[in-house]
């Protein structure tokens, strides 16, 4: 049955998709071999990219220091886990209603994928995961941020993306020009609370690639930083840390770890549990309010993007780069950051108890460590 580019763009629009794109398989034939759509699926023909928005207002409670569920839930977790991946589940049923197959790949971090040996001799590791930014630059619907976040042209940085591959070949859309949206202002190395992205003139920290046989190129982002900061481990913009670890300043920018160890350290703090802590606001969670937003959805995301998104769309409105525009700015005063350090040395021995008392009894803690008798 016949099926053409225009018959799944009519289709992305009735579904409510944002944007789409489309590439020919041959733009990846230079893609890293484990990235390569060609090494998931050998018959594809064709790379289909959908484009969601994240609203700009699920910034405003982070940026205010007043909320921030909305950030995991409407501009990552639940975007990515619900509200997108039904419609690239239509989309690919209306593609293989017409008799083409359709092969949709929620988009993972490729990099960190684990190796698992080969199921025969002469084939790659079981594990291919298509970098969805790569797909999404040969499908034309945006280019690389120099902070290694996608820009897309009705958007910026506001987006969320997954993509199709089939075997129906399709006629592409033509790429975007490196340096069409990215103007390498640097906003989001300067308002970056992790330190995590290199400067945009330190050309020895970039990492290239061909794509269509166009280099694409953007920082080489210390991710540990960045998953650390993501996952509300940096003091200077979660509150969180310091609340349930008051005396620990951690400093983060200072920080040397991979993405792997960062996220080693970051789910097991706030899926532990520590008995200890039944004087802490009746919850055992060793971290309180990342646990109960992490048990909505398995997921937590408490940075707020605020250099590499919030910063770079602030850049692109400004300067007119992107078609989603505001009748009102995004910041309407100064941002504010916490200090790594702590206020003042809480406890003794368990803080939480020990507050629990002087509030509640504190004739009963005298002569306990700390507490001598007057």
């Amino acid at each position: 049955m016949k099926l053409t580019s225009e018959m799944i763009k009519a289709k992305a629009a009735e579904l409510g998709i944002d944007d789409i794109g489309i590439a020919n398989i041959e733009r990846y034939s230079e893609a890293p071999p484990l990235m390569n759509p060609k090494n998931y699926f050998p018959n594809a023909k064709s790379v289909i990219v959908i484009v969601q928005r994240i609203p700009r207002g699920t910034y405003r409670g982070i940026e205010e220091g007043t909320h921030w569920h909305n950030y995991t839930f409407y501009a990552y977790n639940r975007l990515n886990m619900i509200f997108r991946p039904k419609l690239t589940y239509s989309l690919a049923c209306f593609i293989e209603d017409h008799g083409w197959e359709a092969v949709p790949h929620y988009p993972a971090v490729s990099e960190r994928e684990p190796t698992r040996p080969p199921v025969a001799p002469g084939k790659l590791p079981a594990n291919i995961a298509t970098s969805i930014r790569l797909m999404a630059v040969g499908a034309g619907v945006g280019e690389m941020g120099h902070s290694k976040v996608f820009l897309n042209p009705k958007f910026g940085p506001r987006v969320r993306l997954d993509s199709i591959m089939t075997d129906a070949e399709l006629e592409p859309d033509p790429m975007i020009k490196p340096g069409t949206l990215c103007n390498k202002c640097g906003r989001c190395v300067k308002d970056c609370p992790a330190d995590a992205i290199p400067g945009v003139k330190e050309t020895d920290k970039l990492i290239k690639i061909r794509i269509g046989g166009i280099e694409i190129s953007w920082a080489d982002v210390d991710m540990g930083k960045c998953v650390l900061t993501h996952h509300g481990l940096n003091n200077t913009i979660s509150p969180f840390l310091k609340k349930d670890f008051p005396n620990f300043e951690f400093d983060v920018s200072k920080a040397e770890m991979t993405e792997e160890e960062a996220y080693r350290l970051a789910y097991p703090a706030t899926g532990g549990q520590w008995g200890m802590a039944l004087y802490d606001e009746y919850s055992s969670a060793t971290m309180k309010y990342p646990s109960y937003v992490r048990g909505h959805g398995g997921y937590y995301a408490l940075c707020g993007a605020r250099g590499c998104i919030r910063a770079c769309m602030d850049n692109l409105e400004k300067n007119n780069k992107i078609k989603n525009t505001f009748k009102n700015p995004f910041y309407k005063k100064p941002q504010w950051l916490l200090s790594h350090k702590k206020d003042e040395k809480v406890g003794v021995i368990n803080p939480f108890r020990e507050k629990w008392f002087e509030e509640n009894h504190p004739n009963l803690i005298k002569g306990e460590q700390g507490y001598e008798n007057e």
